[in-house]
């Protein structure tokens, strides 16, 4: 066999070669496709979020519940909170590429485009929005799309302006169980502004200790996170302080009828392991010791608001 019929036959098998990978790929892209949106989405964040609102909405139900709402509750605010999550995510995509933590998103990595992250911000939006409005009410449709417009398009940008970004941001952060209530009763009680309290307070202590231990980062791409831009007892003060305020705050809900005795004695004691480990990083001010207030006020959220409904019930 010549020289020339044995390149024939490697051309014919590179052929071959290249036309099987390209079906592998076609078959696997829907499969990865909807893997990169789903992380572009922030699952972890977005579930949260859905957790808590669904929450307010079981804790404002007297009788039976309203699976139906329920579900378009989940399902909207699911849509509406990764929609959120992805304006971020553009507004941040090169400030991504310089982070460890975020370089491998989605968007810094090059798997989307930004044009298709900006269609998949106004799909979700707009059918979550439309969700909420028809199965639940306007309410809960318009404070929903307020959350997004405050964390995309207020809080974002500001976290390179001023430390005050996390007091902006902490607004939306603090309104899927105010949501979820309104989204019960149509209307904004003395019962959902504590439950939105609860979670407003909460998440100082949560996200400092976060910038904290990220703050060489932060400060790589010029974001301004912590409340005195530094990693000291001005900080660790601050974290003390809004601890403290979850103590009272969590027998709130026993007061106002939501809940009973033991749900407030539980959020009492989640509270103070908050405190406890803010006390452990005045005396270390170390990433360590952030690390446990990190983890405490992860802990503290769903142990809360799942005593409160268990109480309830």
């Amino acid at each position: 066999m010549g020289i020339r019929e044995n390149k024939e036959i490697g051309r014919m098998q590179q052929e071959v070669i290249n036309h099987t990978t390209t079906e592998q790929e076609a078959s696997q892209a829907p499969q990865g496709y909807f893997k990169m949106y789903w992380e572009l989405a922030k699952p972890r964040l977005t579930w949260l979020v859905v957790f808590t609102g669904a929450c307010g909405f079981l804790l404002a139900s007297d009788g039976a519940i309203d699976w139906w709402g329920l579900l378009a509750l989940t399902i909207g605010s699911f849509m509406v909170t990764g929609a959120a999550n992805t304006i971020n995510q553009v507004i941040e995509k090169d400030l991504d590429k310089q982070m460890k933590r975020t370089m491998n998103r989605p968007l810094p990595s090059g798997q989307i485009s930004e044009r298709q992250a900006v269609i998949f911000i106004v799909v979700m939006a707009t059918l979550g929005s439309i969700l909420l409005w028809t199965v639940l009410n306007p309410l809960t449709a318009w404070l929903t799309l307020l959350s997004l417009i405050l964390y995309g398009f207020v809080y974002t940008p500001m976290k390179r302006i001023s430390p005050i970004s996390v007091l902006v941001g902490a607004f939306p952060g603090a309104f899927p169980p105010l949501i979820g209530w309104v989204a019960m009763t149509g209307e904004i009680s003395h019962e959902a502004i504590v439950l939105f309290a609860i979670q407003f307070f909460w998440q100082f202590p949560h996200f400092w200790a976060i910038a904290w231990i990220g703050d060489e980062e932060y400060k790589k791409v010029g974001m301004k996170m912590l409340p005195f831009g530094r990693k000291d007892g001005s900080t660790v003060k601050q974290i003390l302080s809004y601890s403290l305020v979850l103590l009272p705050l969590g027998v709130l809900p026993m007061g106002l009828g939501i809940t009973g005795n033991i749900s407030a004695i539980i959020a009492v004691l989640a509270a103070f392991m908050v405190l406890s480990q803010g006390v452990v990083l005045w005396k270390e001010r170390s990433n360590k010791a952030a690390l446990r207030v990190m983890f405490a006020s992860i802990i503290y959220l769903p142990v809360v608001m799942i005593a409160f409904l268990v109480d309830k019930v």
